[in-house]
């Protein structure tokens, strides 16, 4: 039986079955195994990881520790809540006319952003006007449909992952930004702030940073060092603002005070590094890395939700969810009609229930004419037609992407 068991409550004999934590919150290369050496304890507990699931079936019991299923059923019934409550701002849906445009944007954005980190790793000065450029055509496409950059940002390449997680963080900071109604210029300075916030990894060696491995206690304190090598090389250019230098410092800070460099707490994190905190861990779990596999974003968003009783403010990860969706613009479905299809579009006030371009039928393997199914009102193949959950491209040898500039009936 898998249950979750607070970390102080952690002993001897106990199989660790999950560490329930994102990749950079612990120094271990397996998130499996029994725990013999006390001192594993002790890291796991100063590592900030506040929660961990167990295998009672492997190892000890704890008789006070809720099971993974309870746990998902209060997690679920969070989720729904903030599923079908209004969004505080609503943003323009529309995904096929932005594409072609949101394309070369970001293709632009990924050259800026490596010409950046090139310059801070050769001790070069940063070009600030080429990024504050391309943030204002970010936020220019996310304004005419906020799905089409989105829908991009898992076009991730293992030896580009830094430079893409980048881009995406700074996207998703901008398209965040906007649906709390922040102001322009707020809006844009949390764009720059995305794109920079990992500037400090260039001082990481790639020995270390891109490590398949598990992570000495030395390394793992030199990529932690990340926030404030980044923060002062921005200092150095004289011409970044405040918003970006803050979450560029602050952007591992957690709500607890577990996060780094500073462990500040609470009201003591600004709201825009708060945003950055959910933003970062988002990204990063979802992508594929050469030591995880990425998850998909209704179980991402399932993690922050848990994680948010310690880490994240919940309110802001119940706004992003509003904001991106529980099924991203670009994310392969299945539906209960048995056809696959591509989410287009969100439905305000119920995101269980989008919009999908529908374009294949899994039951006689080949592709259909693609039709647009409102999951909030259409009726599907013999009747209403519902999500039952993602599906990879790979699986089904499909395109999705081609579909979301399609034009079906």
């Amino acid at each position: 039986m898998i249950k979750l068991i607070a970390a102080d409550r952690l002993r001897p004999g106990m199989y660790l079955h999950d560490l329930n934590c994102d990749w950079m919150s612990h120094p271990f290369v397996r998130s499996r195994f029994l725990l013999e050496d006390p001192a594993d304890i002790a890291k796991i507990v100063s590592s900030g990881i506040r929660e961990i699931y167990i295998d009672t079936s492997r190892g000890l019991d704890d008789a006070s520790a809720p099971t993974v299923e309870e746990v998902r059923q209060r997690v679920d019934a969070d989720m729904l809540r903030a599923a079908t409550a209004k969004p505080d701002v609503p943003i323009q849906r529309t995904v096929s006319e932005e594409m072609g445009k949101a394309r070369k944007i970001y293709e632009q954005t990924g050259r800026v952003v490596r010409n950046v980190m090139n310059d801070v790793r050769l001790g070069h000065a940063i070009h600030v006007a080429d990024v504050e450029a391309v943030v204002e055509d970010i936020t220019a496409s996310v304004a005419r449909s906020s799905g089409a950059l989105i829908s991009l940002l898992r076009l991730k390449r293992a030896d580009d992952y830094t430079f893409q997680h980048c881009v995406a963080v700074g996207t998703l900071l901008v398209t965040f930004a906007r649906s709390m109604g922040l102001d322009p210029e707020t809006v844009r300075e949390a764009g720059v702030g995305g794109l920079l916030h990992d500037v400090g990894k260039m001082k990481v060696p790639d020995a270390v940073l891109n490590k398949p491995g598990r992570l000495t206690d030395e390394e793992f304190l030199l990529i932690k060092r990340h926030p404030s090598d980044g923060h002062a090389a921005l200092v150095a250019t004289g011409s970044v603002g405040d918003i970006p230098l803050d979450i560029t410092l602050h952007h591992h800070e957690r709500m607890d005070g577990t996060g780094y460099p500073e462990k500040l707490a609470g009201a003591d994190i600004t709201l825009l590094a708060r945003m950055s905190a959910i933003v970062d861990v988002y990204d990063a779990i979802t992508s594929d890395r050469c030591y995880h596999k990425g998850m998909e974003p209704t179980e991402a968003l399932r993690k922050m939700f848990e994680w948010s009783k310690f880490h994240f403010d919940e309110k802001l990860v119940q706004q992003f969810m509003r904001t991106i969706g529980i099924y991203p613009v670009g994310t392969l479905v299945m539906l209960e009609s048995g056809r696959l299809g591509v989410v287009t579009e969100q439905t305000e006030g119920n995101l269980l229930a989008p919009k999908v371009c529908a374009f294949f039928s899994t039951r006689q393997n080949c592709y259909i004419k693609p039709e647009t199914v409102d999951l909030a009102k259409s009726m599907g193949w013999g009747g209403a037609d519902r999500i039952l959950g993602h599906e990879q491209p790979q699986k089904w040898n499909v395109d999705p992407s081609r579909f979301l500039t399609a034009q079906p009936a």
